[in-house]
């Protein structure tokens, strides 16, 4: 298969809408139609929602943005600090986003939420990880992060890149936290009456990192140092998240041992 799609959906004058950006926005939508959902579930205030959106979307711009500085090209960066501020250029980097959102969620936690960010985190693990897969659907529109070359018969060839068959690992990365999506959502709905506080996060952060260090094999390296290392900077990056993750859930079956 041959992909060329143009990035842009559609122009209004100067105006340009931009796949990723249909993805980026659809995630936030989706994400407070699940989340207003959980609210009014468990017979909670939705209007806090809206608050919650507005520490969410500064968290994941400006964490993600860092994050793509920090991570995946300093050097360039700190040599030309004014294009950090160049979002419009592209240079997003999820883990960073992750990050953000964390402190996101820790500062809007202790002004607004009074059941902790523990409590949060495990109800926005359903809308975070449907917004991931939605995010590469944009990456894959853009024929960016693409995967190292293939002979697999469901290869493709990114035409805005080059003329080599690649793995469409965007799709499998998609795929997979659609996957994750669903069972996090049945977990919900089925057990979170007898959860601990902190289980849907643990297995949202294993589930959803192992996934991406699995699949950083097939991924050309994003970042501009460390190519000659056994590991890429995606997957370092990960390891941290699946730690706490085993600890999350470690601390509740340690204290569920306690109890009985």
């Amino acid at each position: 298969m041959h992909w060329n799609a143009d990035p842009i959906l559609f122009s209004l004058g100067s105006l340009s809408i931009r796949w990723y950006g249909l993805f980026f926005a659809s995630a936030f939508l989706a994400g407070i139609y699940i989340m207003k959902s959980i609210y009014r579930e468990e017979g909670l205030k939705e209007e806090k929602v809206d608050d919650l959106l507005i520490y969410m979307m500064l968290g994941t711009v400006i964490g993600a943005r860092l994050g793509h500085v920090l991570f995946y090209d300093p050097s360039y960066y700190f040599s030309h600090p004014l294009a950090i501020l160049k979002i419009w250029e592209g240079g997003l980097a999820s883990h960073g986003g992750s990050i953000g959102i964390l402190l996101a969620v820790f500062l809007y936690c202790k002004k607004h939420e009074p059941n902790g960010s523990i409590w949060l985190l495990d109800r926005l693990s359903i809308p975070l990880i449907l917004a991931a897969g939605l995010i590469r659907m944009g990456n894959f529109f853009n024929s960016e992060i693409v995967g190292i070359t293939s002979t697999a018969p469901w290869a493709i060839v990114f035409e805005r890149v080059d003329s080599l068959a690649r793995h469409p690992v965007q799709l499998y990365e998609s795929l997979s936290y659609f996957m994750i999506f669903v069972v996090l959502l049945f977990i919900y709905r089925k057990y979170r009456g007898s959860l601990a506080t902190g289980s849907m996060f643990g297995i949202f952060l294993i589930s959803s990192f192992s996934a991406r260090f699995f699949l950083e094999t097939f991924k050309i390296r994003q970042a501009e140092y460390g190519h000659e290392n056994l590991l890429s900077v995606g997957q370092w990056l990960s390891i941290p998240f699946i730690i706490a993750g085993v600890a999350l859930l470690m601390r509740n079956r340690s204290s569920s041992q306690k109890t009985h």
